[in-house]
């Protein structure tokens, strides 16, 4: 998908407004254009001891929770919390037994070990609590869907309780009270709660109840964490006790968060929202995704030092297998696509496999968003068991709602717009893969194809500094429904870079504008094809870096765009300047839409190489021949080949597709490169093209050099001769590793196909005209 950028919205702030925020005109701009064009209303939004917080008592069902759970309390009733393993669930938990064991109660706490129970209030482990003696049971940050286990406590004489923020179901469990902030118009300042401010609120009532409304202060820290972690709509009142779980968290009492931060390096101090989304939830959550995540409440409860330095090495541990698993998980994902590409012609991607972990399968799923632009729905398959799922999404598609069209085969499921859950038996993948596809299809039919690159406002590089983030920092914290400020600047060019951290997956890139001030700026997940050659416009969030005790203003690359007044590109060599250009690249049913150009045009070429030429979809480079209309089926491996191949074809009109399959990872690359090689080794007497084998794979001559001389390293043939474009190759009798010239071509295969993939990526996403006019 091509974007283009979205000038920020001409705006007029009043006077009043103006002179009561003060500082740089942006802040005062902002807060009009997301809807505070009052004095009192930006006030509010800015400090949150002006803002007016809703009453506990506005939600539906909480005069009758706190009504019953008083009498729990009074009566000396053993209540059980029964939570959740992500970090909603785990802050929300500690935080009524807190409060309950604060004002008094008899409390004990259940979260559900994710891979022997899933999410939910499940019967078998319901019972076994409550053989314990039970009274009450609360739920928190589940339950809405439990009618089952609900009926079966009711059968055995206990209340239920439900406090919950996942969508309503049809009809509400038949509990004592029912808490859920769903129940609210979407406007009301509760409507976005999470889990733990549900919880919260409830506390708030109790506390209130018994004349110490103060007490509930001390529990915001666990508020902010829960908001963050679960990436909650920052408006209302989810904003505003954010805004204050931020302040105790810095100054939290809680030994293990003190303990997990030091090693984390989260200065306690400055500590902000990122710190919280990108350090302490992911190792928050790592134990709910890997572990038993009952011991999370005790680690953000203890008193005992000495055990928080212990359960807070143990949740580092567990974030750095989580890390590895991922990758494993990524890895057996691509793998499968490499096997079998028909799974990416479905607008869904659904996987399985039996060795995925259930704990990061999620976070697998939202990676695989990202790369193929779908909704990614990924499941593990435990022999005899059903198969569990977790889903993620792209904007414009509410995953649940797509799944529930196909609920009949479902045991189970539930979640929100961007993400989902689910079970099903293993033998019903194939039909829901097919089903819940026409779903995402239907969501997605009318989106919008351009999305627009949002800019807050333009800024100069001298115009940078720590005064300048303090002061955009006002508007913070920033999230879901409150995104950071994307700043620009105007006129820049590239005067260096170089990579970071041992992958070299991010980089640091030196900028310098027409007054030759400079600035480096971040850019995570880098694709060096994308850095631009001349001058142009940089878009970037600003924020803060901690480094070694000294904080500066960091900033964080986010897009480009040519600036104006440079140099436009001609149109490629030998192409008629009048080129049309058809982008469908886009579009998801790209077999019709070839079929369709190829019944259309009287002359045309297709050009597909790799897993496309192998699927009869076109021919590769070297096969083509001049046509009125060039169909561009496969993603280019750079620049110079398209080029080459607009030459070869002199197109009046190209239509670009760009198929996602190729053959980019090591293990898929090496081993269609490998079959190859077999063949030329069995009937052409060992003498290869290098030109035909870059071609019919689908990349460079460079790489298939390098390919070659991994495969001679592995001892898997012999290369006996290089003739410029032809090589000769021999069989090996005995295969013999050379591990010194294996490593260096392992070393330089990694970085060529790296190089290749990062182009492709820069075909799928720059603008059409611009693609072909470089070239």
């Amino acid at each position: 998908m091509t974007q283009r950028w979205r000038e920020p919205e001409s705006v007029s702030v009043p006077r009043a407004l103006r002179e009561a925020i003060g500082g740089h005109p942006l802040v005062a701009e902002t807060l009009v254009r997301r809807g505070k064009p009052t004095v009192a209303e930006a006030q509010a939004f800015l400090d949150a001891h002006l803002y007016l917080p809703a009453a506990s008592e506005s939600m539906p069902g909480m005069a009758d929770a706190v009504t019953r759970i008083q009498q729990a309390l009074d009566g000396h009733e053993r209540i059980l919390v029964w939570g959740d393993f992500d970090v909603d669930g785990q802050t929300s938990t500690t935080l009524l037994v807190s409060c309950f064991r604060d004002l008094g109660g008899d409390v004990v706490y259940h979260i559900p070990v994710r891979d022997t129970e899933s999410h939910g209030m499940r019967v078998p482990w319901l019972a076994q609590e409550l053989a314990q003696g039970i009274d009450l049971v609360v739920t928190c940050d589940t339950g809405i869907d439990a009618h089952e286990a609900v009926a079966f406590a009711h059968s055995r004489g206990v209340d239920v309780i439900i406090t919950d923020h996942h969508e309503l179901t049809s009809t509400l469990p038949d509990a004592v009270a029912v808490v859920n902030p769903h129940r609210l118009p979407e406007d009301h300042p509760l409507a976005s709660l999470p889990g733990v401010g549900v919880a919260y609120k409830v506390a708030e009532a109790l506390y209130a109840r018994a004349g110490r409304p103060e007490s509930v202060t001390a529990l915001l820290d666990l508020v902010a964490l829960g908001i963050v972690a679960d990436v909650a709509v920052q408006t209302g009142d989810t904003r505003y006790l954010l805004q204050r779980g931020l302040q105790v968290l810095r100054e939290t009492s809680r030994l293990g968060l003190q303990e997990l931060m030091s090693l984390a390096k989260i200065p306690l101090g400055a500590l902000t929202e990122e710190d919280i989304g990108f350090g302490l939830g992911p190792r928050l959550n790592a134990v709910g995704r890997l572990d038993d995540a009952n011991v999370i409440v005790e680690f953000l409860t203890t008193q005992d030092l000495a055990r928080a330095r212990i359960l807070a090495s143990q949740l580092e541990s567990l974030n750095a297998k989580r890390r590895l698993l991922c990758d494993q998980v990524f890895a057996g994902a691509e793998a499968k696509l490499e096997r079998d590409p028909k799974l990416l012609e479905s607008a869904a991607l659904v996987m399985g496999d039996p060795q995925w972990p259930a704990g990061v399968i999620g976070i697998v799923a939202n990676r695989l968003v990202e790369r193929y632009e779908r909704p990614v729905i990924l499941l593990t398959m435990v022999p005899g068991e059903d198969a569990r799922g977790s889903a993620r999404s792209v904007e414009g598609c509410h995953i649940t709602k797509a799944i529930a069209t196909q609920k009949e085969m479902l045991s189970g499921f539930g979640g929100h717009a961007m993400a989902a859950g689910l079970s099903i038996e293993p033998g019903r993948i194939d039909a829901f893969r097919r089903g819940v596809s026409r779903a995402v299809e239907g969501q997605l039919a009318e989106r919008t194809v351009e999305q627009l690159f949002q800019i807050d406002g333009y800024v100069g590089l001298g115009e940078l500094s720590m005064e300048l983030v303090a002061d955009l920092r006002r508007l913070a914290p920033f999230g879901r429904g409150n995104p950071p400020l994307v700043l620009a600047t105007r006129d820049v060019k590239v005067v260096g870079h170089r990579t970071l951290g041992r992958t070299r997956r991010h980089a640091r890139v030196t900028v310098e504008d027409s007054g030759e001030r400079r600035r480096d700026v971040v850019w995570w997940n880098w694709d060096e094809a994308l850095l631009p050659e001349g001058p142009f416009d940089l878009a970037f969030t600003l924020g803060l870096n901690h480094f070694r005790g000294r904080t500066t203003e960091q900033l964080v690359w986010q897009a480009t765009r040519v600036a104006e007044g440079a140099d436009v590109v001609a149109v490629p060599e030998g192409a008629p300047a009048s080129l049309e250009i058809v982008d469908v690249r886009a579009q998801r049913d790209l077999p019709s839409l070839l079929r369709e150009e190829t019944g259309r045009a009287a002359s045309v070429s297709v050009w597909a190489e790799g897993l496309g030429w192998e699927g009869g979809m076109g021919q590769p480079r070297h096969q083509l021949q001049p046509a009125e209309t060039l169909v561009i089926w496969s993603r280019p491996p750079s620049v110079d080949i398209l080029r080459l191949v607009l030459r070869r074809t002199s197109p009046q009109r190209v239509v670009l597709m760009g198929d996602k399959r190729s053959l980019d990872s090591k293990r898929a690359f090496l081993g269609f490169l490998l079959r190859f090689v077999k063949t030329i080794l069995r009937s052409r007497d060992g003498i290869a093209s290098v030109p035909e084998l870059a071609a019919l794979t689908g990349h460079r001559e460079h790489a298939v050099r390098v390919g070659v001389e991994w495969l001679a390293a592995k001892g898997l043939c012999a290369l006996v001769e290089d003739r410029g474009e032809m090589i000769v190759l021999a069989p090996v009798e005995k295969a013999e590793l050379d591990s010194a010239a294996l490593a260096e071509a392992d070393a330089a295969l990694s970085q060529v196909l790296d190089d290749t993939a990062a182009y492709r990526r820069h075909f799928a996403r720059a603008d059409a005209a611009r693609l072909l006019a470089l070239a």
